[in-house]
């Protein structure tokens, strides 16, 4: 139906080549001419202040949800005004002993317009329906658990 494109792109910039010395910076580039500075995350010797896979993937996860939720949302006619999620992947062994974010936890609070109303069932099968949706969550096999509000 559709396809994706990333280039990523690593130059080393260090002469040592040692795992405790290479560089792990690079860049992320992708079609519409957007460039995001990545590295490991900093517990593998990477540079706290770029984007890590890991980071990266909580963020997807939790980008994809919101944007399945306004959809749905839109379509019920229920005015959003704000959305925001504070997602926290939680990395552990995997039942193959292997590391791997084994889950993550959406934390989304949703404001809605002045007069819209949305009970605390209705806001939950919302969210419910943005997760069974949601394209990255059904790519995945991490656990995603959704604590709406």
């Amino acid at each position: 139906m559709s396809e994706h494109f990333a280039k990523i792109s690593w130059k080393r910039q260090t002469e040592n080549f040692a795992y405790d010395h290479y560089n792990r910076a690079h860049e992320w580039a992708f079609d519409g001419g957007v460039t995001v500075p990545g590295s490991a995350a900093p517990a593998y010797k990477g540079e706290p202040d770029r984007v890590d896979p890991e980071e990266a993937f909580v963020a997807a996860l939790s980008s994809c949800h919101m944007l399945t939720f306004l959809a749905i949302a839109s379509k019920k006619k229920l005015v959003v005004d704000a959305y925001e999620d504070r997602a926290v992947g939680h990395m552990d062994k995997n039942a193959q002993g292997k590391l791997a974010v084994t889950s993550v936890d959406l934390h989304p609070h949703v404001s809605f317009a002045p007069g819209v109303e949305v009970d605390a069932a209705a806001l939950k099968k919302m969210h419910h329906d943005a997760h069974e949706n949601c394209f990255i969550a059904n790519s995945v096999k991490t656990l995603v658990i959704v604590h709406s509000k």
